[in-house]
């Protein structure tokens, strides 16, 4: 299930992949701090079932002092708490055509929660990762098979990447312990990269001094332009702004119905390059925009609300909102922009279509 969909029917693989992985409620965006039974969720194999009390971290490769740490170990360091924008890599892959097959994310795999750590620079300086080391690799306890071969998930990141003060080791979420299905009792949070960088059930920290070329990395998360591409890594964020559709839905279609007046018009922007510092809303199916008020962001890594009032006026309408960030990255108005062989990194704008009256 590597290649595209010829058609766009969802097969009966993804409809059970989009039932075991569930995304938010876009009504959800009305939350700073999305509540833990709201944020996204994407698993690539089993929850692993772990004792807390046998717990071990092990540290080692190319280090000069192998560590092993128990849970209380690393609770036992200095703890941080920040709110970030976490984001799925392939978020908006239903939406391209051909589609890629797998999880069928419309714009829904996305959550802000507050995660509480200890910063994972520390402990890599602890360990003293040698000089020869070009890479920090990851490993979870879940295992499975992808692309035909077994495997534990497994991903790495550049020694600079890892040693970036917002890496963190998390075994906290809305200051509860983890949920199994968000990592318990360990996970690794990389807040401006997309969501399959923050490893969960964390097992091992490895330096290695040679580029890791395992499934999860040289498989998968590239931006490929056919099967032949090569690609290259799927890293951090782009801009992305999403709105709480307005009004209220049909039960089977999502058709939202709005009733003439004023029409609170709100949601949530965030990038991996940088702050957002513009939204746009366009209420005639992106002909014009106007600029969004935005509010204060929760902290450098979190999304940032916007806000913009509209007239509603009698009549069928396509909503639209699309982020700027601090680097001038923006989103593209059409999802053909940002096809590839993944459907990764998809951020084109969303689109709500909205009657009036």
């Amino acid at each position: 299930m590597t290649g595209p969909t010829k058609g766009q029917e969802f097969s009966s693989e993804e409809v059970k992949l989009a039932l075991r992985n569930p995304g938010m409620h876009l009504e959800g965006l009305r939350y700073p701090v999305t509540p833990i039974g709201m944020h996204y969720l994407l698993i690539h194999f089993d929850i692993p079932l772990i004792d807390p009390a046998d717990y071990e971290l092990r540290v080692s490769g190319r280090v000069r002092n192998p560590l092993r740490l128990s849970l209380e170990d690393v609770k036992a360091r200095p703890a941080v708490t920040m709110p970030v924008a976490m984001e799925c890599a392939g978020n908006g892959r239903a939406h391209l055509s051909p589609r890629p097959i797998s999880a069928p994310w419309h714009e829904e795999a996305v959550g802000c929660a507050e995660w509480t750590g200890t910063p994972l620079g520390p402990i890599l300086e602890e360990a003293g990762v040698l000089d020869d080391a070009v890479e920090i690799l990851f490993a979870g306890h879940d295992r499975g098979i992808d692309d035909g071969i077994e495997h534990d998930y497994e991903r790495s990141l550049p020694v600079e990447e890892a040693l970036r003060e917002e890496a963190l080791l998390a075994y906290a979420m809305n200051g509860e312990p983890l949920p199994p299905q968000h990592g318990f009792p360990l996970r690794l949070v990389v807040p401006e990269w997309y969501g399959m960088a923050s490893v969960k059930w964390l097992k091992s920290i490895t330096a290695t001094s040679e580029p890791f070329e395992g499934v999860q990395q040289a498989n998968k998360y590239l931006y490929q332009s056919s099967e032949d591409d090569p690609g290259t890594p799927v890293t951090r964020k782009l801009p992305h702004a999403l709105m709480v559709p307005p009004g209220i839905p049909d039960f089977l279609t999502r058709e939202r119905s709005v009733r003439p007046g004023p029409v609170l018009v709100e949601g949530r922007a965030w990038s991996g390059f940088g702050p957002v510092e513009r939204v746009e809303f366009s209420a005639d199916g992106g002909r014009t925009w106007e600029d969004a008020e935005l509010g204060e962001p929760l902290g450098p890594h979190a999304w940032r609300s916007w806000s913009c009032e509209w007239d509603a006026e009698p009549g069928e309408y396509e909503l639209r909102v699309r982020a700027t960030d601090a680097t001038g990255k923006t989103q593209p108005l059409e999802a053909e922009v940002t096809w590839n062989q993944g459907g990764y990194g998809v951020n084109v704008v969303q689109r709500v279509p909205v009657s009036v009256g």
